[in-house]
């Protein structure tokens, strides 16, 4: 199932033997190891929601086959639990990522409202969405107690809703009240300093242009900051505060038997 191409700094064939050889009791390092293949699948490339769903499904697809092969292991839920959650926590970054730039573009007086910073935003609502598509897309490459156990894991993280959804949500909610609160300032101060404001929106909107490459630039700073010994979870929000997300539940999709 997992393809011998890998994506600019994953390799697949490295994280598929990881979980061949792996013991129940390796299912730490495992959910690490995951998490630094699916950082460096989505380094070089800019963060869009494609490819952050190619991303997700070539990891997936590794984990998934490795985990397949594993003979050391009476059961592979505690490797494929692992396996989707290091994929929830490195896509929970690119999330933190997108955050992050939207919030320096709103501080320089972009609108998040006009194209593509308004695209960017909506995205942020999908991107629990496409993780759980990804997910289930890869899990139909496996068969037997395989596909079983996937599901099983899948279908638990639906139902406790990802670390990725739940912050994607709130982050897009709070840039939402932000961007109101900006809108409602400015009718205030309409006229004044406009000038000034011209030459600022103009810089930003400059800044905007490029934001898929300014996206790719934190997540690799956030990467960086997670190898140097950072662990997994919720990213902190800027000054130091957690990011608790809240709790969101998906209904597991159907799957047509196995014919």
């Amino acid at each position: 199932m997992a393809s011998s191409r890998s994506m600019p700094g994953f390799d697949a064939d490295a994280l598929l033997a990881q979980f061949e050889s792996a013991s129940a009791e390796q299912a730490r390092q495992l959910r690490k190891a995951t998490t630094q293949a699916m950082l460096a699948a989505l380094r070089g490339r800019e963060l869009t929601l494609a490819n952050a769903r190619k991303a997700v499904q070539q990891v997936a697809d590794a984990a998934g086959a490795g985990a397949a092969r594993n003979s050391k292991v009476p059961e592979l839920q505690p490797l494929l639990d692992a396996a989707l959650g290091g994929i929830d926590d490195a896509l929970l970054k690119a999330v933190d990522a997108h955050r992050v730039a939207l919030q320096q573009l709103q501080a320089q007086g972009a609108d998040l409202g006009a194209l593509p910073l308004k695209k960017a935003l909506a995205d942020l609502d999908k991107f629990e969405d496409t993780l759980f598509a990804a997910l289930d897309k890869a899990g139909q490459g496996l068969q037997g107690p395989a596909m079983q156990a996937w599901d099983q894991a899948l279908n638990q993280l639906q139902a406790a809703g990802s670390a990725t959804g739940g912050q994607a949500a709130q982050a897009a909610q709070m840039l939402r009240q932000a961007t109101e609160q900006a809108l409602a300032q400015g009718r205030q101060l309409q006229g004044a300093m406009r000038d000034g404001r011209a030459a600022s929106m103009r810089a930003a909107q400059a800044l905007a242009d490029s934001y898929t490459a300014m996206v790719s630039g934190v997540l690799i700073g956030l990467s960086d900051a997670l190898r140097g010994g950072t662990g997994g979870g919720a990213a902190p929000r800027e000054g130091g505060a957690e990011m608790k997300p809240p709790p969101t539940k998906k209904s597991a999709p159907k799957r047509k038997p196995a014919g």
